[in-house]
């Protein structure tokens, strides 16, 4: 409360008198009325407080009983019981009928032999036999040793049809998508094309750890930089030493990870056709003689590679480098099937190993599942074009935790966000026209989320990193 030595109205009494302000609703009372104030607000944050009370213990009776949730559990206890049942029945009914069959077999089996060990004893107690009488003998036995030892063959064969009802979740909540304010921030690089610390020369990938520090596959400069958070300048972790084909040298790399269990750094060395690793300055070359453009790591350690010149991309499990890895797209020669790949570029993997690959020549991303041998298209491939349907030259691929693709569509400057299954994509960032301003791009190429849903661009030919914050 503010006092003032000039008399003015009071607010409860209307009479001239000395009168305190009050900071909150302005109003001004005089000394007998201030308390009844005061009083009246403290009943009010009384009341509030009592408010707070009651919240609090209806959460925790919530989190004891929880009624909602227990209904929805009991469902699904109820179809889990279902389920099994059904299953249950059904492999005893399959049991059922492969012992029957096996007790057939063997019946018939056994009747033979009755038979033919009948005709031994007649033939033994006439003592009336000769060659033919033996062959026929040696040959009846033969033959139903021979059917014992091959039984009709039988086997499981599984429908295509669900033999269960799935279920799923479904929330009131609609899923949140994201914004991005549409001026970005300029995080990396943003002072012309060249070598110096504070700039870049047509970056490609991008990678953010959980500290924010940005790891900068740094082409044309052949050497990869770490942009500490908010710092002014980079700092070279790999390729210090120039163009070159040497340990401690790079030659175009155009990818960049950080393989966060041991902290080390993975490379796309694509002018020396190698995968390298930097581990507190000491290389070792992963996979050579690999004409290599994106890297990915999956929640098992497996070490993802995209082949552009051979239209593949192959998985690596975690040590086991010593081999040529297993294709997980393409690899069946340049073409726009769905078995096929042409020039494939950055790479995603999800949670469930899951492989996106930026088809770049066919204008078009592929989802490939774990083991499949074809891919699905995600995001269409109508020739190249600007219309929401169209990509062109897609380079940089991520998904988020709503499974929405995110696309770098390089040649028409900017970011494309598409749903699997949608006909058409919406732009979220960029799409102003090629230029250099806060809200345009120029040949957009990595892509990047850190843990605020930020998102980070690579603005390849403007030699910098934007970062699109999120908009709430």
């Amino acid at each position: 409360m503010a006092m003032t030595n000039n008399k003015t109205q009071c607010f409860t009494c209307n009479k001239d008198k000395i009168t305190y302000s009050c900071d909150g609703c302005l109003q001004r009372f005089c000394l007998i009325h201030l308390p009844e104030h005061q009083q009246r607000l403290n009943e009010e944050l009384n009341h509030i407080i009592d408010d707070y009370n009651e919240f609090e213990e209806r959460l925790i009776n919530e989190r004891k009983q929880n009624p909602h949730n227990l209904s929805l559990i009991d469902q699904i206890d109820q179809w889990e019981i279902n389920s099994i049942d059904k299953i249950k029945q059904k492999a005893k009914e399959c049991r059922e009928i492969v012992i029957k069959s096996s007790q057939t077999f063997l019946n018939n089996i056994e009747k033979q032999f009755n038979d033919l060990s009948e005709q031994i004893k007649q033939i033994r107690e006439e003592n009336e036999f000769n060659e033919i009488n033996l062959k026929y003998l040696t040959n009846q036995l033969m033959k139903i040793n021979q059917e014992l030892n091959n039984p009709s063959k039988i086997s499981i064969q599984q429908g295509s049809q669900v033999f269960i009802n799935e279920i799923s979740i479904i929330s009131s909540k609609k899923p949140k998508f994201n914004k991005w304010k549409q001026n970005a921030i300029t995080v990396a690089g943003g002072n012309g094309e060249g070598r110096g610390l504070n700039q870049l020369n047509s970056s490609y990938g991008i990678f953010i750890d959980e500290k924010k520090n940005i790891f900068i596959a740094d082409c044309y400069n052949h050497r990869i930089v770490e942009w500490k958070y908010i710092a002014k300048e980079g700092q070279i972790i790999a390729g210090r030493n120039g163009e070159g084909n040497l340990m401690d040298q790079l030659n175009f790399p155009t990818d960049v990870i950080v393989d966060q269990q041991n902290h080390s750094i993975i490379v796309a060395d694509q002018g020396n056709r190698r995968v390298i690793r930097w581990l507190n300055q000491n290389q070792q070359i992963l996979i050579d003689n690999i004409d290599c453009f994106g890297l990915a790591i999956d929640k098992y350690g497996s070490l993802y590679v995209s082949d552009w010149k051979k239209n593949a991309v192959r998985r690596w499990k975690m040590g086991e480098y010593n081999n040529e890895g297993i294709v997980v797209a393409g690899g069946n020669i340049k073409g726009n099937q769905l078995n096929q790949l042409n020039h494939p570029t950055f790479i995603f993997v999800d949670e469930d190993q899951s492989v996106y690959v930026s088809d770049q020549n066919n204008n078009r991303v592929v989802k490939w599942r774990k083991d499949a041998k074809e891919g699905t298209v995600v995001v269409e491939g109508n020739d190249d074009g600007s219309d929401l349907d169209q990509l062109f030259y897609p380079q940089g691929v991520i998904v988020d935790d709503l499974g929405q693709i995110y696309v770098a569509d390089s040649m028409n400057d900017r970011v494309m966000r598409w749903c699997e299954g949608k006909e058409e994509g919406e732009i979220v960032v960029g799409g102003n026209g090629e230029g250099n301003q806060p809200n345009q791009l120029n040949y957009p190429t990595g892509l990047s989320f850190d843990d605020e849903g930020n998102l980070y661009v690579t603005d390849s030919r403007n030699h910098r990193i934007q970062k699109f914050v999120t908009v709430f």
